[in-house]
């Protein structure tokens, strides 16, 4: 069955009403340049009250409205370039829509499995098409409660309830804890020091998904996993590399998951030396996933135009773990999904494109949660701009990939 995700029905049905609205909006605010985090920052002042952290230059911007989403960044204060895709034309309509608001977000938090007899995204009975497919409104337009804050970190939680598709109950607790980081601490994790001339945010979020009912979680009756997604602003040079472990196939299996929207060209998808390479210029609607038994905590992409680094860290359990799958339709696996995934974005089957924008996608392992128990999935991203003499230290340093070989693989 060909795999099917969520953008492709937030191209279909959204698409062509939000292009036009995004089209209409004014090319300045306040004297900030349409593209800069202080255009976003006043932008989304009218719909939100924005939770901003801050440490030095770097800004990161949170909606606690939006389950505590972390709308964009700067590295260079409200003058820097706005490093979070925004659907600024959906903010403006004012119509939001009881199936799905796709309002954008530089990282936001789901529940996995999309699809699937485990799925929390339809209803028990009901096909798995895209009328039928409802996100819920808990991890859509549903507020998260700020339980902390200070300058540099905010604190959110809340429970619910969900019935996935097999009409099982899911009584769901979640606390999202997002943090900026310093110079310190980024060069900590780095163990390198950073260049004064560089610019630079980074920040941690710390997702834990806890089941706070009287019913285990199981393969049997159903389970969830963290699922993050970071939307960027695209490149028309932009490479997302994703590193992986080498091994033959017969026993690791395969490389990269590269059917989700049909196969995905040769001309824009490489695995060379141990590194995945797929292009991110918002040019053509296409995805790929890095399996379990391949999938190493790293990867990043690469804006050679703005000469912007991004590097995206993820928790990974020390022991080899399921993950859910999110195909819909009834699954004969459905423990059998993808750790690492990234979406390019494009024009849909009528031509239309939602942003342009791509993601870089990480997930927890299934959570087979006893009453009572959590699972947390922690996720940093970096993003680094400057000379790109600098930014090869970095690449070589974490890659063993020199910034020339990123831009010059296609």
């Amino acid at each position: 069955m060909k795999k099917v995700t969520v953008i492709i029905s937030i191209l279909i049905f959204f698409a062509c009403s939000n292009q036009k609205r995004e089209n209409s909006n004014s090319e300045k605010m306040n004297d900030f340049i349409k593209g800069s985090y202080g255009y976003d920052l006043q932008f989304l002042q009218k719909y939100i009250e924005p939770i901003e952290l801050v440490n030095g230059n770097g800004r990161v911007l949170i909606s606690g409205e939006y389950q505590g989403r972390v709308m964009t960044t700067s590295s260079n204060g409200n003058i820097g370039a706005s490093y979070g895709w925004i659907n600024h034309g959906l903010f403006d309509s004012g119509e939001f829509n009881e199936q799905f608001n796709p309002i954008g977000g530089e990282e936001r938090l789901w529940l996995g499995p999309e699809g699937g007899q485990f799925s929390v995204y339809f209803k028990k009975g009901d096909e798995q098409i895209f009328a039928n497919w409802v996100v819920p409104k808990e991890i859509d337009t549903v507020p998260f409660d700020l339980v902390e804050k200070t300058d540099e970190y905010a604190k959110f939680e809340k429970e619910f309830l969900l019935v996935n598709a097999s009409g099982i109950n899911l009584n769901i607790g979640i606390n999202r804890n997002v943090k900026i980081l310093s110079q310190i601490e980024i060069e900590n994790e780095f163990h390198m020091n950073i260049d004064p001339s560089l610019e630079f945010v980074a920040y941690q979020s710390e997702n834990i998904l806890k089941n706070t009912g009287l019913i285990d979680w199981n393969e049997k009756d159903g389970l969830l996993s963290i699922w993050m997604l970071c939307m960027f602003n695209p490149s028309e040079d932009g490479i997302v590399f994703i590193p992986f472990k080498k091994g033959e196939e017969k026993e690791l299996g395969k490389i990269v998951t590269d059917d989700y929207f049909g196969k995905v060209p040769s001309d824009r998808l490489i695995a060379k030396d141990g590194i995945v390479f797929f292009k991110t210029d918002g040019k053509l609607r296409s995805k790929i996933g890095i399996p379990p038994q391949r999938a190493l905590p790293y990867c990043g992409s690469y804006d050679a135009k703005g000469q912007v680094l991004t590097i995206l860290w993820y928790s990974q359990p020390d022991e080899l773990s399921k993950y859910v799958n999110s195909v819909w339709g009834n699954q004969d696996d459905p423990l059998s999904g993808d750790v690492v995934n990234s979406y390019n974005d494009g024009p849909g089957d009528d031509g239309t494109v939602l942003g342009p924008f791509y993601e870089i996608e990480s997930s927890s392992p299934a959570a087979m949660l006893k009453a009572g128990q959590e699972i947390k999935h922690t996720q940093r991203i970096f993003h680094i701009s400057g000379d790109e003499n600098q930014l090869n230290i970095i690449t070589e340093k974490l890659f063993n990939l020199s910034v020339n070989e990123i831009k010059n693989i296609f």
